[in-house]
Formats: C-alpha cells, sequence, structure tokens
C-alpha cells in the first residue's frame, strides 16, 4: 500500500516575476516567462496587469513561440 508513502524529491522554490491582474474582483496571475505579450492583459477579464513576484516552484518555458 502506498498510503503512508511521501514523495522524498524535493521541491525547487525561487523568487519568479510574474504579471497579477489588476481588477479587484480577479486573482489572475501568469509566470513572465509564459506571457503572451510584453505587457500582457487578464486572460479572464482582460484588465490590465501589474509586475510583481512570487516564491514559485521552478517550471521552465521551452516553448519556441516564447518572446
Amino acid at each position: 500500500m502506498a498510503f503512508g508513502r511521501r514523495n522524498d524529491v524535493e521541491v525547487k522554490l525561487e523568487e519568479t516575476k510574474v504579471w497579477e491582474c489588476t481588477s479587484e474582483n480577479c486573482k489572475c496571475w501568469i509566470r513572465d516567462n509564459f506571457k503572451s505579450s510584453e505587457v500582457p492583459l487578464c486572460p479572464i477579464c482582460k484588465s490590465e496587469m501589474k509586475q510583481a513576484t512570487r516564491e514559485l516552484q521552478v517550471i521552465h518555458n521551452h516553448s519556441k513561440n516564447f518572446m
């Protein structure tokens, strides 16, 4: 049984640039390396977004379409 088993892989966290929605009613955010334009609009409510930082798990974007 695997019910008591713990994941032994260490999660690597890093200070990451993100874009956060400025709308009071929306909690959407996007990692900087996954944005679709230089200054993105919120994909949920189309409001402006502001740059911020968060402590997040490291994820690399290997897309050829990345800006």
